[in-house]
């Protein structure tokens, strides 16, 4: 998950209140299991210390807002001033987790989150588009992309050719349609700088998309084989195979970042640092690149007042010349350090297993300090 999706976070004043809970609306009675699950939440959140209008700002935004489709989870954070997190889960996290402390908890959403930036679908065919912008899983904008030009099917039976073959006329209005289509997501994609264009349609509409598409458009374009325009999709099949494609890019990044990790962390001199204390001393020194989250359980670290003096003991702070002031929990404190420093964050699985259940990719040779050793 990128640094920038989750900066506003740094800028607001504690406590916090985190939220991670499963929101699906894939049965008869979901919305009342979903008051029944938040009421609990609720009541531990009160018992925690948190303030009552803080919690109802939780609770009016979990309850009182459009549901999803199907499975789903949802992660909300939130302080005095407002709810300044609130974004669906590609798939609902495997416990309700709830906290009131000084910083935020995100690792359930590096887990299961989707990007904050735009997507665009465009269900696609010779006669023009309909086209959806989507911030995260919700629908921002729905239009329509009528090209108007006829004919775009061909005529039956022979024709004779010439100037004014139907045949060439058919497919050179296919031809301009298809243009229309491409520049209006073009201009989408100037406006509004989607991380990915879905397309959906039948091949030849497709391909002949493919073929106009500059540059700009073509880095981000990507097919979904789920059908064809007028086919009787619905939004929601459009919605799920968006979905299943993030998914797919999840466990690629997670597969990339798995066999860097392992190559660097097994070569001399290699980009990445695994424990608790070497990963503190990259993350102070603003070398890391990629915080790789494992299993931190609930390891505490510590620092002076400022997450820029973080360190796994008092004694490694004193090292710095730092007295301790506050005992964080490692996993709010680390994902914090890491989005204040602009670094990436990647929940990993069983493919990697760092030590202390953390380790960072870098962005050059670490240097040594006293508290890192």
């Amino acid at each position: 998950m990128r640094a920038s999706d989750l900066r506003p976070l740094t800028e607001q004043e504690p406590p916090f209140v985190s939220v991670h809970i499963d929101d699906s609306h894939d049965t008869e009675n979901a919305d009342r299991e979903l008051s029944l699950r938040w009421r609990a939440v609720r009541e531990d959140l009160i018992d925690a210390g948190a303030e009552q209008r803080v919690v109802d700002l939780v609770e009016d935004a979990l309850l009182h807002s459009a549901p999803p489709v199907g499975a789903s989870g949802r992660s909300l954070v939130a302080t005095a001033s407002g709810v300044h997190l609130d974004r669906r889960l590609i798939r609902p996290p495997v416990r309700t987790v709830a906290r009131h402390s000084s910083l935020p908890y995100l690792v359930p959403l590096v887990e299961h989150g989707v990007s904050s930036t735009t997507q665009v679908v465009a269900v696609v065919d010779h006669t023009g588009a309909d086209v959806l912008e989507l911030t995260g899983t919700s629908v921002g904008r729905r239009e329509t992309v009528d090209a108007a030009g006829r004919p775009v099917h061909h005529a039956a039976g022979a024709e004779t050719a010439g100037p004014g073959d139907p045949q060439r006329r058919t497919d050179e209005q296919s031809r301009k349609n298809i243009a229309t289509v491409v520049e209006h997501l073009c201009a989408i994609v100037d406006r509004r700088h989607p991380e990915n264009v879905y397309v959906v349609g039948e091949t030849t509409s497709l391909a002949d998309l493919h073929a106009a598409a500059p540059t700009r458009l073509a880095d981000v374009l990507h097919d979904l084989p789920i059908g064809a325009r007028g086919s009787g999709m619905s939004e929601s099949d459009v919605l799920a195979a968006v979905a299943q494609a993030q998914e797919r890019r999840r466990n690629e990044v997670l597969d990339a970042t798995a066999k860097r990790f392992d190559a660097e962390i097994h070569r001399d001199e290699g980009l990445a640092v695994e424990g608790l204390t070497a990963v503190c001393g990259a993350l102070r020194n603003g070398e890391v690149d990629t915080l790789v989250i494992g299993d931190i359980g609930d390891v505490t670290v510590v620092d002076g007042g400022s997450l820029a003096t973080i360190a796994p003991t008092a004694d490694n702070l004193s090292e710095l010349g730092v007295g301790p002031e506050r005992v964080l929990r490692a996993d709010e404190a680390l994902p914090m350090l890491a989005i204040a420093t602009d670094a990436d964050l990647v929940r990993v699985d069983e493919r990697v297993s760092p030590t202390d259940g953390v380790g960072a990719l870098l962005r050059y040779l670490p240097r040594t300090s006293a508290g890192d050793r």
